[in-house]
C-alpha cells in the first residue's frame, strides 16, 4: 500500500538561531530561500469562521442569563449581538500580522467609547449616528455606572440610564478573549479559551437573577458545545463513533442534571447583598394614621389622577402582619405572599390580567407620608422629574410603593399598569381560599374566633365565608369616626379596640376598626387575609361611585379628598387572586343615643354546621401549606399544594429516572434496531441471499467486537477463530456453504436455510460468551455493519 505524497513538498523545515544574543526563531525554509514564520495564522478559513462561530455562540449563550434582567430579548439582543459581533472581528484581526495587538486595542477602544454610546445612548447623537460630547462622557461613566445600576435596580431594569452597556462591555470583551484562542493556530490552545467563557458565566450569574434564562437548558448545550469544539481541535472527534459518543453525552447529561436536583438549589446572586431591600419595618403603621387624614383634610383635595379608569381604588399601603396592637408591613422572610420593597426600572413584570391604563397622579398639599399612592397593578412608574425616581421602592407581592424621601406637593408620576377584574358575588361564593404562609397573628382577642366561627364557621367556600363575615359586619355594625359631633368611637384597632367592638355595649366604629376586625377573624378561619389602606372615590353613603370621576374631552380626572381615606380587606382566593371585601357600615348608619348599639352576642346567635372532618384545619397535612396555623409554624417551602406534590414528583423522576432510564431507554433502542435488522436478514430476500446475510451478520458481529475482519469467507473465518477463541471448524464450514450458495448456481431449499440459521444463531452465541462482561455489551450496543451497506474501497475487493 502506498501513500498519497505530501500535499506540498516545496518546503523543507530548518532550525536556525543565533545563540550569541541569546534569541532564537524557527522558521520555514523555501526552496527560493525566502523564510516564512511559523506563528503565520494561515489556517483553512473554514476552521477560524467555524471557530469564531462557536465563541459568538458561547458568549450569546451564556450572557443570555442577563435577558431576564432587562427583562425583554429584543432590548438585549440590540447590545448583546453587535458587541460580540465585533468582539469576534477584532480577534479575527489578530490573524493578520499588521493589525495584531496595538491596532485590536484600538478598535476595543472605539467599540466600547465610540460604537457602543452611539448605539446605546442614541438619543444623544446627532442625526443618530454622529456622537456628542455628552454621548462620549455619558457612554464613560455609563461603562461602569451601568453595572451599579444593573446591580441597584430590581428586574426588569429596562434600558434607561445605559444599562445595556453592561451587558455591551461583557459580551464585547469576552468574544474577544475567547476568539483570540479560536483562531490559534495551535489548537491545543483551546483549552485556554475555557477560562473566559467560565469567567463570563459566573459574571452573567452574578449579575442575573435566581431564576437566569433556561439556565439548566443553555448551561447543557454550552458544556456540550464545548466538548465537541475541544475535541474537535485536539482531533479526538470520531464522527464515525457517533453511537457510542451520544449515549456518552446523553449519560453525562442525565447524570448531571438528575445530581443536581437532588440537593437544593442555592444561587448567588448579587444584587441581593449589594442593595438591601428598604426594611417595611423601619416605619409605623400606616392604619394607625387614618384618623388624621379625616380630621385634618376631610374635604382638601389631597391627591388628583388623571386618566384613571371610573371606579378605581388607589392603595397607600398594605399590611399582614398584626402584633395585637396595630397592622403593619411584612417583608418575604415573614411573608409567601408578600415581597421586599426595591428599587426599579423602567419596567416591571406584570402577569396580571385586566385592563391597561396609564394614569398620571399629582400629589397635593396635606398628602405628606411615605406612602406613595398606586392603583392595579404597576407594569412601569415614571417621574417627571428624572431624580425623584431614586427614592421609589416598589412591591411586587403588595402592588404597593414607598417613597423613602416622604411626598410633598407637587410630585407628579405616571403609572402604567392593569386594573385587576373584580369577581361577582356569585363567583366569590364558589371559590376555595387560597394556601400562603403569613405572619401568625399575635393577642387576638377570643371575641374575634367566637364571633367568626359563629357567622362563617360552617361555610365549605372560603368565599362564601368571606362575604358572610362583611356582610355580617355591614348590617351588624354602625359607623362613625368618633370626630367633633359624631358618635362617640374611640381610634385604634388593635386587641382592646377590637374586643370593645364585638363584645362591649356598642359595635360603632369606622373603616379602621371594621377592616382589622374581618382581617382577624377571616385568619381564624384559615383564610388568608390583609388590609389595604387606600383611596376609594366614594358616595355619600360610603359606596364606590363612578361619579367622583369627571370627563374633561378624552381626558378624566379623579380628586380624592382626606375623606376618601379608607381601610379595607383582601381575601386570597383561587383563580382571582386578592379579592377586595369592604366590611364598613354604610356612613349614613350613625348612631343615636335611643338605639341599641350592642352587638350581637356570639353565644345567641344561629351557629353555623361545624366544619367537615374530612379535612380538619389542624391536622399534619394542613400544616404544610395552609395558614390556618401560619407564621413560624407553618411550613414555608410551598405556597401551593399543587405545586409541592407536583415538585415532589418531579424530584423522583428526576432523580431515579434521568440517570437511569434515560440511557437505559437508548440501550433498549438499540438492541431493538439490531434485531429488527437480523429479523430482516433472516427473513428477506430469496434463500441464497438469506444464506449469504447469514455469514455477513457472523462477520458484523466481530466488526462490532473490535475485530478487523477483511478478505474472503475463509479469511474472516480463521480470524474470527485466532482471535475470539472460537472452532475455526465450525466457521470456516459454514463459510463454504455460503460460498456454495453464492457462487454455485443451485437451488437452495428453505429447510437448508433454516437449519444455516440455527447454525449461525449457535455461532453468535459463542462470540458473545467468549468476550469480557463489558465488551460483550458494547457488542451487542454497537451499531457497525448492522445494515450491511458495503463500501467498495480503492486498492481493495469485498465478496459477497
Amino acid at each position: 500500500m502506498t501513500f498519497p505524497p505530501l500535499a506540498d513538498q516545496s518546503h523543507t523545515s530548518t532550525f536556525t538561531g543565533s545563540w550569541a544574543d541569546s534569541t532564537h526563531s524557527v522558521v520555514w525554509m523555501t526552496r527560493s530561500g525566502k523564510p516564512r514564520s511559523l506563528i503565520s495564522t494561515r489556517r483553512p478559513a473554514g476552521r477560524q469562521f467555524a471557530g469564531l462561530l462557536v465563541t459568538a455562540l458561547l458568549t450569546l449563550a451564556v450572557a443570555g442569563n442577563l435577558i431576564d434582567v432587562y427583562g425583554s430579548p429584543a432590548a438585549w439582543a440590540t447590545a448583546a449581538i453587535p458587541a460580540t459581533v465585533i468582539g469576534c472581528l477584532v480577534a479575527f484581526a489578530g490573524t493578520v500580522a499588521a493589525l495584531r495587538l496595538w491596532w485590536q486595542a484600538l478598535f476595543m477602544a472605539l467599540a466600547q467609547l465610540v460604537v457602543g454610546p452611539v448605539l446605546l445612548l442614541n438619543e444623544t447623537t446627532i442625526a443618530h449616528v454622529i456622537p456628542t460630547l455628552r454621548t462620549l462622557t455619558q457612554g464613560w461613566t455609563s461603562t461602569l455606572g451601568s453595572f451599579k445600576y444593573v446591580l441597584s435596580i430590581d428586574p426588569p431594569t429596562g434600558t434607561a440610564n445605559g444599562s445595556l452597556l453592561a451587558v455591551w462591555t461583557i459580551c464585547l470583551w469576552f468574544a474577544l478573549l475567547t476568539g483570540i484562542f479560536a483562531v490559534a493556530q495551535d489548537g491545543r490552545l483551546t483549552m485556554i479559551a475555557i477560562i473566559p467563557v467560565m469567567a463570563n458565566t459566573a459574571i452573567c450569574a452574578l449579575l442575573g437573577t435566581a431564576d437566569g434564562y433556561h439556565r439548566s437548558i443553555v448551561g447543557t448545550a454550552v458544556a456540550i458545545m464545548l466538548v465537541i469544539w475541544v475535541s474537535a481541535r485536539w482531533k479526538l472527534l470520531e464522527l464515525g463513533r457517533w453511537v457510542s459518543s451520544a449515549i456518552i453525552v446523553v449519560l453525562s447529561a442525565a447524570l448531571a442534571i438528575g445530581a443536581c436536583l437532588t440537593v437544593a438549589q442555592d444561587r448567588t446572586i448579587l444584587r441581593d447583598h449589594y442593595d438591601p431591600p428598604l426594611s417595611p419595618y423601619d416605619y409605623t403603621s400606616p392604619l394607625s394614621g387614618m384618623r388624621s387624614y379625616i380630621k385634618d383634610h376631610k374635604d382638601d383635595t389631597l391627591l388628583t389622577v388623571t386618566d384613571l379608569p371610573a371606579g378605581s381604588t388607589v392603595r397607600l399601603a398594605v399590611m399582614d402582619r398584626f402584633d395585637g396592637n396595630v397592622w403593619n408591613l411584612s417583608d418575604s422572610t415573614m411573608a409567601a405572599d408578600s415581597s421586599n420593597y426595591h428599587r426599579v426600572g423602567t419596567a416591571i413584570a406584570n402577569n396580571t390580567k385586566g385592563r391597561k391604563f396609564t394614569a398620571t397622579f399629582t400629589v397635593n398639599e396635606g398628602l405628606s407620608d411615605y406612602w406613595l399612592p398606586m392603583a392595579g397593578t404597576a407594569s412601569s412608574v415614571r417621574f417627571e422629574h428624572a431624580g425623584d425616581a431614586d427614592a421609589f421602592y416598589y412591591n411586587t407581592g403588595t402592588h404597593s410603593a414607598i417613597y423613602s424621601s416622604g411626598t410633598a406637593a407637587g410630585l407628579t408620576y405616571t403609572e402604567t399598569g392593569i386594573m385587576p377584574m373584580v369577581p361577582t358575588d356569585d363567583q366569590i361564593g364558589k371559590a376555595k381560599a387560597s394556601s400562603v404562609s403569613q405572619p401568625q397573628a399575635q393577642d387576638v382577642p377570643d371575641s374575634v374566633e367566637k364571633f367568626a366561627t359563629a357567622v362563617a364557621g360552617g361555610q365549605s367556600k372560603g368565599g362564601e365565608a368571606a362575604l358572610a363575615l362583611a356582610n355580617k359586619l355591614k348590617e351588624s355594625g354602625w359607623f362613625s369616626h368618633g370626630l367633633t359631633g359624631d358618635y362617640p368611637s374611640s381610634p385604634g384597632h388593635g386587641n382592646y379596640r377590637l374586643d370593645q367592638l364585638l363584645a362591649g355595649t356598642a359595635m360603632v366604629g369606622d373603616s379602621e376598626q371594621y377592616a382589622s376586625a374581618m382581617a382577624l377573624m377571616a385568619r381564624s378561619l384559615g383564610l388568608p387575609s390583609r388590609v389595604v389602606l387606600g383611596f376609594l372615590p366614594k358616595n355619600e353613603e360610603g359606596d364606590i361611585s363612578r361619579e367622583r370621576t369627571k370627563a374633561h374631552g378624552k381626558s378624566t380626572t379623579t380628586e380624592f379628598t382626606g375623606n376618601d381615606v379608607t381601610a379595607w380587606v383582601e381575601i386570597k382566593l383561587d383563580g382571582y387572586g386578592w379579592v377586595p371585601f369592604y366590611p364598613t357600615p354604610k356612613e349614613t348608619k350613625v348612631p343615636d343615643e335611643n338605639q341599641n348599639l350592642t352587638p350581637p352576642n356570639p353565644q345567641t346567635l344561629v351557629r353555623q354546621p361545624p366544619v367537615p372532618l374530612d379535612d380538619p384545619l389542624r391536622d399534619d397535612n394542613q400544616a404544610k401549606g395552609k395558614t390556618s396555623i401560619g407564621g413560624s409554624t407553618a411550613d414555608e417551602t410551598s405556597t401551593s399544594l399543587f405545586w409541592q406534590r407536583f415538585g415532589r414528583i418531579a424530584k423522583k423522576v428526576a432523580i431515579y429516572g434521568s440517570p437511569l432510564w434515560a440511557p437505559l431507554a437508548i440501550c433498549a433502542l438499540l438492541l431493538g434496531i439490531k434485531a429488527i435488522a437480523l429479523a430482516r436478514a433472516r427473513r428477506h430476500g430469496d434463500a441464497r441471499r438469506r444464506v449469504a446475510a447469514g455469514w455477513q451478520s457472523v462477520a458484523a458481529l466481530a466488526r462490532q467486537s473490535g475485530l478487523d475482519v477483511d478478505g474472503t469467507r475463509r479469511d474472516q473465518a480463521q480470524a474470527i477463530g485466532r482471535q475470539l477463541h472460537v472452532d475455526s471448524d465450525v466457521l470456516l464450514a459454514l463459510g463454504k456453504e455460503a460460498d456454495y450458495a453464492a457462487f454455485s448456481g443451485d437451488a437452495v431449499q428453505e429447510e437448508h436455510v433454516r437449519r444455516y440459521w440455527r447454525n449461525i444463531d449457535a455461532v453468535r452465541g459463542s462470540i458473545l460468551g467468549s468476550l469480557p462482561f463489558a465488551r460483550r455489551w458494547r457488542t451487542r450496543l454497537s451499531l457497525a455493519d448492522v445494515f450491511h451497506i458495503h463500501i467498495r474501497r480503492r486498492g481493495r475487493g469485498w465478496n459477497p
